[in-house]
């Protein structure tokens, strides 16, 4: 048996006796204020008798997760904060269902058990197609992943919830939901801070406070957080450091409690980041023979980066290194990101005895601009290109949950949700864009014609792109008991929602000429488009649920679920038809349909001393939504979106805490994932397979990529009491990920290999408060590849990201 197969084999056997601190749980869309999950390590530190219970209310009261049927992995605050975990990238760390890729905050994607968006930009970088997994921040969905890329601010607990979602939560979600709620204000006054510092200049601080202002009436929150590094990228031809960190957040909050039975509860937030960032580095070149089995030409050779003919030998050009681990560029385009979200909202509860009205009302905004260079190389081939936009949305959320835990308990409300982005693609060419993107000659034969060097120079397209969305959906769902210990639940959402978007650009400079031929070659670069797309659908979905409590401590469930995301308008431009016009029926994507099975057991056993839970599940997606890339000559650039006729995911999860003694807890988990294309029939070639003409690859029976088979995690904390002083503690945890495809065409070249990632922390406690930790991320140094991206142009060059180093620093905390 091969060495990784073993540490496979060893995770798994732990996972079964002692396997981090999650619990789970069913979906929640619990409030804030009632919810009070904590974590069993947290609890250790102060005491040590303190069981293993992790509360949660995810059915709209509060309950033991163990006696919930169904999947979620909950993340306490204070896991967060020992794990040094500071935003949702890191998150992923510590869930090994959750799986996060981000070329820059615009194209983050997140995938919960290989489903969601599958390969960075599928529905982020375009706006008319929504995220399948949802992101929620105290109750409110936010529409555009990018906001995820914002640093932890003040933060209760983070569930991610595996599977479709929609009869509890407000947004419908295919794949899962990640839900963050945030401290809420008390009416005890409570005080905390923390600074951290750490290698390249990592500088983060942190602060909340809270307390009454009227009585026990009405009580307010306020917590920030701004964190700054240098960059870990080093540009050799500016001399400056790239992908640097800086961002700050604010959020402030309001709790009136006029009586027991009614309060309100009204937050603002704003949050910035601004950097140096983000771009990626030489990783690899896809090599293509003369010609396939069925004797069509591969790519031409000159119009290949590699080789002795190749782009990179024409341009004289050798890349900073081909070791990605170096972590040297050489672009020559500007670089950087400005983008800023925020929001307000209010939550009202009014507890009318036999079930409590929930209101959840919500503004928000976000702005984005960045600039980047594309081709990713110091030959001026695209000097400026980036999408400033804008996003607003209004959500409205009425839900009444009956209390108390009856043979009947039901959740039931409505839903509204508007979301408008408004965009400006800017994308120009340089001097030696004609060069590399056309080549010499246009034409063949004796009808080829040369090419200006400087065809291409200050070519480029502006324009407006406007989408808007209205959601409207009604959910409920029941839970009945005909039986001691058997559960029966069933929950049905309705959604119908209309979209329509406007796609409006136009080109501008370059080379002015009367040449038919040579105007051709500039349109097949670039092209203005005008259309115009709308949507409606509606749809009826749910999920069916049976429990059996065998024992008290032993859980039995099985659950159908069926969900449903909804169609998209592509607002990225479209791939041209046979006369050179936008191909309008392309513009609509159909709605994609999930439907899954899960089977699960939960245990807690030697006196609730092991929790040990574990799952089993199924799931097949007709009309999964992804990108595809146009790869004919005259649109070598073009990207749009489209539907896969089938894919299916099947694996299991397993996770386990075990306090070990009073002072020691070891905890881990494990997920296996089979995920793959059923059918694909039409699919765009990998790279290493274009040919000079329009090709088609038939790539069903392939993996998905950004899932590697295997993930798991392991970790430990230690807490050894020192005379009356206080306390010495230890964290330690690590997560492994097996290989995966960077790319959903599967090239061999855009494979990410596994790799494990150790962080820890030691440091002392004081009983006074104050807390001094020495923290490392990355312990091990392990050099790993985070994602990858295929140059534009199909010219062979792939790009990757690649991990943050060995970071070690120092934080001093303080809690009063």
């Amino acid at each position: 048996m091969r060495g990784h197969d073993l540490a496979r084999l060893g995770a798994v056997l732990l996972a079964t006796t002692c396997l981090p601190m999650m619990a789970d749980a069913q979906t929640s869309a619990a409030n804030p204020e009632q919810t009070r999950t904590e974590d069993t390590t947290a609890q250790l530190s102060d005491d040590p008798d303190t069981s293993m219970e992790v509360i949660v209310t995810a059915r709209r009261r509060a309950e033991n997760a163990q006696k919930i049927p169904g999947s979620l992995s909950v993340v306490g605050g204070a896991l967060l904060d020992r794990s040094y975990t500071v935003n949702t990238q890191q998150l992923s760390q510590l869930v090994p269902a959750l799986n996060y890729s981000s070329a820059n905050p615009r194209n983050t994607a997140f995938t919960i058990r290989g489903l969601g968006s599958s390969v960075v930009a599928v529905s982020q970088a375009n706006d008319g197609l929504e995220p399948g997994v949802g992101y929620y921040v105290d109750q409110v969905y936010h529409a555009r992943p990018a906001t995820a890329a914002f640093d932890f601010s003040d933060i209760e607990q983070v569930e991610v919830l595996r599977g479709p979602q929609g009869t509890l939560f407000g947004k419908n979600s295919t794949a899962g939901a990640i839900n963050i709620t945030t401290r809420a204000p008390t009416f005890t006054t409570q005080g905390e801070a923390e600074i951290s510092y750490a290698s390249y200049n990592f500088l983060q601080v942190k602060g909340a406070v809270s307390g009454p202002i009227v009585g026990d009436t009405l009580a307010g929150r306020v917590s920030v957080v701004s964190t700054r590094r240098d960059g870990v990228i080093d540009n050799v031809v500016t001399g400056r450091d790239q992908n640097t960190i800086g961002n700050q957040a604010i959020r402030g909050q309001l709790l009136f409690r006029p009586s027991e039975v009614f309060q309100v509860k009204a937050s603002a937030d704003f949050t910035n980041f601004q950097s140096n960032c983000c771009t990626q580095v030489y990783y690899n070149v896809a090599t293509r023979p003369g010609s396939g089995t069925d004797g069509r030409l591969f790519r031409t050779a000159t119009r290949q980066f590699g080789g002795p003919t190749g782009l990179a030998a024409q341009f004289n050009y050798a890349p900073p290194s081909t070791n990605p681990y170096d972590r040297k560029t050489d672009i020559d385009a500007a670089l950087g990101v400005d983008t800023n979200e925020g929001g307000v909202g209010v939550i009202a509860d009014w507890n009318l005895g036999a079930a409590t009205l929930t209101s959840i009302s919500a503004w928000r905004f976000w702005n984005w601009d960045a600039a980047n260079d594309r081709d990713y190389t110091s030959i001026p081939i695209q000097i400026e290109q980036h999408i400033p936009s804008r996003q607003d949305q209004y959500s409205q959320e009425l839900r009444l949950a009956s209390n108390g835990d009856h043979k009947l308990s039901y959740v039931g409300g409505l839903y509204f949700f508007r979301q408008r982005v408004i965009g400006r693609p800017i994308s120009i060419y340089g001097p030696a864009a004609a060069r590399y993107l056309i080549g010499t000659t246009t034409g063949t034969g004796a009808a080829a014609t040369a090419v200006p060097s400087n065809l291409l120079d200050g070519y480029g397209t502006d324009g407006r792109t406007d989408f808007r969305s209205d959601s409207y959906a009604a959910f409920g769902e029941v839970n009945w008991k005909p039986v001691d210990r058997l559960t029966l639940t069933g929950g049905l959402r309705y959604t119908y929602e209309e979209k329509e978007g406007t796609y409006d650009t136009f080109t501008f400079g370059g080379l002015q000429t009367t040449n038919a031929a040579l105007n051709v070659a500039k349109l097949s670069i670039l092209r203005g488009q005008n259309y115009a797309a709308s949507d409606k659908d509606g749809a009826l979905t749910g999920r069916a649920n049976i429990a059996y409590q065998a024992t008290d401590n032993v859980l039995a469930y099985a659950s159908y679920a069926r969900g449903e995301k909804s169609g998209g308008i592509n607002m990225s431009g479209l791939p041209l038809n046979d006369q050179n016009q936008p191909a309008i029926g392309t513009a609509v994507v159909r709605p994609e349909m999930n439907t899954a099975y899960e089977i699960g057991l939960k245990t807690q056993l030697f006196d609730n001393r092991l929790i040990f839970n574990v799952d089993g599940y199924y799931t097949r997606v007709t009309d999964f939504q992804a990108n595809v890339t146009d790869t004919r000559a005259a649109a070598a650039l073009r990207t749009y979106l489209a539907n896969i006729p089938k894919v299916t995911v099947r694996g299991f999860e397993a996770d386990a805490t075990a306090l070990v003694t009073r002072n020691l807890s070891l905890r881990g988990s494990v997920a296996y994932a089979d995920g793959k294309f059923n059918s694909y029939p039409a699919a765009p070639c990998p790279i290493e397979r274009i040919f000079n003409t329009a090709a088609f690859c038939d790539l069903s029976g392939q993996r998905l990529s950004s899932l590697p088979r295997w993930s798991y995690t392991l970790g430990a904390d230690y807490n050894q009491p020192i005379a009356d002083i206080g306390s010495g503690f230890v964290h330690i945890d690590s997560n492994t990920r097996t290989r995966q495809f960077g790319d959903p065409s599967g090239s061999a070249f855009t494979v990410i290999e596994g790799y494990t990632i150790v962080n820890g922390s030691i440091g002392f406690r004081s009983k006074e408060g104050w807390e001094l930790a020495v923290f490392s991320r990355n312990l091990l140094n392990k050099d790993y590849i985070q994602n990858v991206t295929i140059q534009a142009g199909n010219s062979g060059l792939i790009l990757a990201t690649p991990s943050d180093p060995h970071t070690i620093g120092l934080t001093f905390r303080i809690k009063q």
